[in-house]
């Protein structure tokens, strides 16, 4: 995760998507242990109440579940829960603001399917 925090949205909420993510990509998968509010509040270099929030709003969602003295774990379905959950947040409010823009810039149907499939460039 990147350690720079951006301004748009608080800590919390940063910290959040970064499980949510790692959710989605598999990196976390059902029945797997979330890293513990003290490590990530020390690998971030930030309060771990702050944590606490940004893993009590996944505990809120249903995505994960506190075991007393264990931790919190990932529930089972929860990628798919996101999974629904995020492609309706994609298309409700990113993909209008991207059709727009294709429209506005002329783009194909064929363009895009180019730049779809071409060989990702490594980023720097």
């Amino acid at each position: 995760m990147n350690r720079e925090w951006n301004d748009r949205q608080p800590i919390y909420r940063q910290l959040r998507d970064h499980v949510v993510a790692m959710i989605l990509d598999g990196a976390l998968n059902e029945g797997d242990p979330l890293p513990s509010v003290r490590n990530v509040a020390a690998d971030y270099r930030v309060n771990p109440l702050t944590v606490l929030k940004a893993y009590q709003e996944l505990v809120d969602g249903q995505l994960v579940e506190t075991r007393r003295g264990l931790g919190m774990f990932v529930n089972a379905g929860a990628r798919n829960r996101l999974l629904k959950g995020e492609r309706e947040k994609f298309l409700a409010e990113e993909w209008p603001r991207v059709a727009a823009t294709i429209e506005r810039l002329g783009i194909t149907p064929e363009e895009l399917m180019r730049a779809a499939t071409a060989p990702k460039r490594k980023e720097r």
